[in-house]
């Protein structure tokens, strides 16, 4: 040993595949967690983003970190910033995954990216994800994890935040309390700590309060277009976070169809009315 830290272009390329079967638990379970029924027809077909529900990375705790995830330097590189989030998407749906089918994700890392903003260092991580069953492409994904420096002990986040959209065609007002925190941590085996542990996310990583899951955001933004458009097909989304959202404070996810109706511009809203997340749905 040298005692030399690795670099983290070394995990570049890295490579990891997992096989899960398509089960109907986590979609029933989900489906509950957001006050609706699934229609007959659909019940066998996984929604838009209602993979990530599968394949998850199942961690002996004697292998997590401080703040509840895996360890770092297994997968993902080890990034030594303390805080780390899902900063954003882009994926591409070539077709439903179905309950029964026994699918296989390959995960490769793409690019690491290390740049200093107004808060310090960062470090943004994208993931390509390729997932298929049966010998046949279903989705595509690249998937952004942003690293961030702890705050400076006094320091105050003097950057202002943008307002969101006003010209909605669509909205729904979500109140996400820790019940349905603790759901989505659980359904998809997620035991980051911002998210349930009050004393950790103030006291450690700086933040007001429990952090609602981006990924559940941009769920509940695709879940907007599939209340709205029931026989619509996705096949494409993108998403990026713009700040947090926090817990016990509701918020809303809201929609505007283009002229033809084959894109629609989504986005969500804290309740002071700033944008938390943009993203971008396109239609087959």
């Amino acid at each position: 040993m040298t005692g030399v830290p690795p670099r983290l272009d070394d995990w570049l390329n890295k490579e990891a595949v997992a096989e899960d079967d398509i089960t109907a638990f986590p979609l029933t379970a989900l489906a509950a967690t957001f006050d609706r029924e699934e229609a007959a027809a659909t019940r066998h077909l996984v929604p838009p983003l209602w993979h990530w529900l599968y394949f998850l990375p199942v961690s002996p705790l004697a292998e997590t970190g401080e703040d509840g995830h895996p360890a770092r330097g297994g997968f993902l590189p080890p990034v030594p910033l303390p805080r780390r989030m899902w900063a954003g998407g882009r994926l591409t749906f070539h077709a439903p995954l179905k309950v029964g089918e026994r699918a296989t994700r390959t995960s490769t890392i793409v690019n690491i990216d290390d740049k200093t903003g107004r808060s310090g260092r960062l470090v943004f991580v994208t993931v390509q994800h390729t997932i298929e069953a049966d010998g046949e492409l279903k989705i595509d994904e690249e998937h952004d994890i942003v690293y961030r420096d702890a705050p400076q002990p006094g320091a105050t986040d003097t950057s202002k935040p943008a307002r969101a959209p006003d010209r909605e065609t669509w909205s729904r007002r979500i109140d996400a309390d820790a019940v349905m925190l603790f759901r989505y941590s659980a359904l998809t085996f997620n035991s980051h700590r911002i998210h349930y542990d009050f004393p950790y996310v103030t006291q450690v990583e700086g933040y007001p309060g429990l952090i609602v899951h981006g990924p559940l955001i941009a769920t509940l933004l695709l879940d907007l277009v599939r209340r709205e458009q029931p026989d619509a097909s996705v096949q494409s989304f993108a998403f990026r976070a713009q700040r947090p959202t926090f817990a016990g404070q509701p918020f809303t996810v809201c929609g505007t169809p283009s002229a033809d109706g084959k894109t629609i511009e989504l986005w969500a809203k804290d309740h002071e009315g700033y944008l938390t997340m943009r993203a971008t749905a396109t239609l087959a």
